[in-house]
């Protein structure tokens, strides 16, 4: 009978990034095994080292921070205006968002006390803001914040307790043109993040209802949402417009555009720079 990678040798080459074929490997025993790992391992720590050399003397930048600056740029170019909202949310502005405490979010959110939390969504300070420029500018009214948001997340390795965001909005756009502008501005964005294979299928929001949600790669990861208004949730902003807004979540973008699995390797981490395993 053949023996295959030991448990603890088969979460070190996952570690390392090892190919699938390599991870699937038996061999006729023990010996055989543990004498084709050393190999391996040394192989792929060479690489692992190799890369962080290139990220030192080149990239310098981690991807998930390039892929917003080439996000930002590209959203100007489409005449967005760019905004910065606090991270600190208040619960009056999630309570407008129809989340109460019976509401399935609600346990999801990061509360500092009981009055405040860390955000778990950027809409929120959105609609605040929106609500002034809708005063003061010409329509259509373009903006879109980029940043970190915070959730109670415990659905494996393509969820995060913490998270990036992307969200823009339209206002004031003709309403036979909202759906044209959620696919226009969703091809500008995974133009930009490197990801070519996407569709979009409604489903059903504990927020919003009905959404458009963007999910690409072979396993359909869900990347961004979509929404149009009028909608319910604008009366308590006291909001008339026609609109559309998208939201992305940057850490997935950058996942399905690397053909990785793993959102930890592309966000926020102490074990990896860049997607590179540190302890090598």
């Amino acid at each position: 009978m053949r023996t295959t990678w030991s448990n603890v040798q088969r979460k070190r080459l996952r570690e390392l990034e090892a190919s699938k074929t390599e991870q699937e490997k038996d061999f006729k025993d023990n010996q055989a095994r543990d004498k084709t790992f050393q190999k391996l391992e040394g192989k792929l720590v060479k690489r692992s080292k190799d890369k962080l050399r290139e990220f030192r003397e080149v990239h310098r930048r981690p991807g998930l921070c390039m892929l917003e600056t080439r996000l930002i740029e590209a959203l100007i170019k489409e005449n967005f205006c760019q905004v910065l909202t606090p991270i600190i949310m208040a619960k009056g502005l999630i309570s407008k968002m129809s989340i109460d405490n019976n509401h399935p979010l609600y346990d999801q959110i990061y509360w500092l006390d009981n009055k405040k939390c860390l955000r778990p969504m950027l809409a929120p300070h959105l609609y605040y803001v929106i609500k002034d420029l809708l005063r003061l500018w010409e329509r259509p009214v373009r903006i879109f914040e980029v940043g970190p948001c915070f959730r109670k997340e415990s659905q494996g390795a393509q969820h995060s307790s913490e998270f990036t965001m992307l969200n823009l909005t339209e206002f004031g756009l003709p309403k036979d043109m909202l759906l044209q502008r959620i696919k226009r501005l969703t091809a500008v964005v995974c133009e930009v993040a490197g990801v070519t294979n996407y569709c979009f299928e409604k489903k059903e929001s504990e927020v919003y209802g009905e959404t458009i949600d963007v999910l690409a790669g072979e396993d359909k990861v869900e990347v961004g949402s979509a929404a149009m208004g009028p909608h319910q949730l604008d009366r308590a902003w006291k909001i008339i417009d026609t609109w559309m807004g998208i939201g992305f979540g940057l850490e997935r973008l950058l996942m399905v555009a690397r053909g990785t699995t793993n959102l930890g390797k592309v966000g926020r981490n102490l074990s990896y720079l860049n997607g590179i395993r540190l302890n090598i």
